[in-house]
């Protein structure tokens, strides 16, 4: 490109230096077409080899490196479910890593709205846990805007956290979807299966997973519910150590829409966990009735004699030797047991008869006169004197006296 210098005068009149300026590039004619790349020679084309018609089958497979099953799941609550449900679904989630978290919806919202919230994530699959009474737990499993779509009821949950299993799987990772042979003979549970598998089986080569299969996801349905175990795969031989959750789904109803539409088919065995607790309720109630009436029944259906017996069948069981011995035997335990307690009478009275020594004894010596002491002498008188011969003779006799009137058994 041309750069031209040009003078400018400033306000004073003054040149300045020239400054560079550019210019426009020219415009291009509208006739002009854009070249092309020659063509290859003929001399080029020879050295390259024609495909193969045919293929041994002894070659591998290339492998696709693409990402084609783009399956992703919207895995999201309604406000209402408590503390272990949040939990089982924290576990779900870190379980499938083509899932995409949204926050918690409001209650008053329809369910139609998580059409729109799955079209915003680009995801094709939900996972809707709905919670009742801060008790229940329904999960919805939907196929996005299209149908169909599922409601369970969830039952006996445990939570990776709360069981603390050994087992262990690498995060990621793909897992191996095994299911028993009763979701082969029912409609319903072909529908079921087909949209579990969708829903749980991680894509190949998904970017955020793993490219290994260390893990095993099992539906085995029994008494009409749908039990899901986690396994995971120690050794070829078929080793399992079970990582968790553990919970029980029992479907409620499959509709043809999306979160709604007719249903398809309804489970006639379901009751609500509201009207099964009510039923416990009322029979724990009814238990004082229960008991009396089988009392009733039982005394009036009871027999009058239980069994025939004879009086004298007794008799002639053992031999007459063995029976006199047991007879001996039974004199000598009683003649012991009267002697025993002939001798305990006699201590009991030789110890009564003591006791009532004692209390006479102490009734006599309350009964006699006291000594004056001489410091009693000496605070009645002036001082010091001597007692006189008449008093001491008089001591002497009440001393005498009070002995004499004492009975050799100690009566006065």
């Amino acid at each position: 490109m041309k750069l031209l210098q040009a003078d400018k005068t400033n306000a004073t009149g003054k040149k300045t230096a020239g400054l560079k300026r550019k210019l426009k590039p020219a415009k291009k004619q509208k006739g002009t077409q854009k070249s092309k790349p020659n063509e290859l020679d003929e001399s080029e084309d020879e050295g390259i080899e024609p495909l193969k018609e045919t293929r041994i089958s002894d070659e591998p497979i290339p492998r696709k490196t693409k990402w084609t099953n783009k399956q992703r799941v919207l895995v999201l609550c309604a406000r209402g479910i408590n503390h272990r449900d949040r939990h089982l679904m924290r576990d779900l989630r870190t379980l499938m890593p083509h899932h995409r978290a949204e926050p918690k919806m409001e209650r008053w919202k329809t369910l139609q709205v998580v059409n729109e919230m799955s079209e915003m994530k680009h995801c094709n699959k939900v996972m809707l846990f709905e919670g009742r009474r801060k008790r229940d737990l329904y999960m919805w499993l939907a196929n996005a805007s299209v149908g169909p779509s599922v409601k369970f009821l969830i039952e006996n949950i445990h939570t990776m956290g709360e069981m603390k299993l050994t087992g262990n799987c690498l995060r990621g990772s793909r897992p191996l979807i095994s299911f028993s042979e009763d979701f082969t003979k029912h409609p319903h549970l072909l529908l079921i299966k087909e949209l579990l598998v969708q829903i749980f089986g991680v894509p190949n080569h998904h970017p955020k997973s793993q490219p290994f299969v260390d893990r095993v996801i099992t539906f085995t349905y029994l008494d009409n519910r749908i039990w899901y175990r986690h396994f995971q795969i120690l050794s070829e031989d078929g080793g399992l150590t079970e990582v968790g959750p553990r919970f029980v789904m029992n479907p409620i109803k499959i509709f043809n829409g999306s979160f709604g539409g007719d249903a398809i088919w309804e489970n006639a065995s379901y009751q609500s966990p509201a009207k099964h607790r009510q039923m416990l309720r009322k029979a724990a109630s009814e238990k004082y009735l229960q008991k009396t009436k089988q009392k009733v029944d039982r005394e009036l259906n009871a027999p009058k004699e239980t069994h025939k017996l004879t009086p004298h069948g007794e008799i002639f069981k053992d031999s007459v030797e063995e029976r006199v011995k047991e007879v001996l035997r039974q004199e000598k335990r009683q003649l012991k047991e009267t002697q025993e307690r002939e001798q305990i009478e006699k201590r009991q009275k030789l110890v009564k008869q003591r006791d009532e020594m004692r209390k006479v004894k102490l009734a006599a010596a309350k009964n006699t006169k006291k000594v004056p002491t001489k410091k009693a002498m000496r605070q009645e008188g002036d001082g010091p004197k001597k007692a006189s011969n008449g008093l001491k003779k008089g001591i002497q006799k009440g001393k005498h006296a009070g002995k004499k009137n004492v009975n050799k058994n100690g009566d006065v």
